[in-house]
């Protein structure tokens, strides 16, 4: 069975989980097209580390679209 990879819209990196969910959670819930870190920092006109603080602070206050990491 082949598994779907998604890809930044812009760049074309490969996305992680987390690209995908903060994406889902700052732009749109129902997208189908996404955008890296990097892409999404540049779109929003501020810096990655903002973006990889929210995710943080998102995932603490238990949002369920971020994946835990494994014990």
């Amino acid at each position: 069975m082949e598994q779907n990879i998604l890809c930044c819209r812009i760049c074309g990196k490969k996305l992680e989980a987390d690209e995908i969910a903060i994406y889902r959670k700052l732009v749109n819930r129902g997208a189908k097209s996404y955008l890296c870190i990097p892409c999404l920092a540049s779109y929003f006109h501020c810096e990655e580390q903002l973006i990889y603080d929210r995710i943080a602070s998102l995932r603490e206050m238990g949002c369920t679209l971020f994946v835990r990491a494994k014990r």
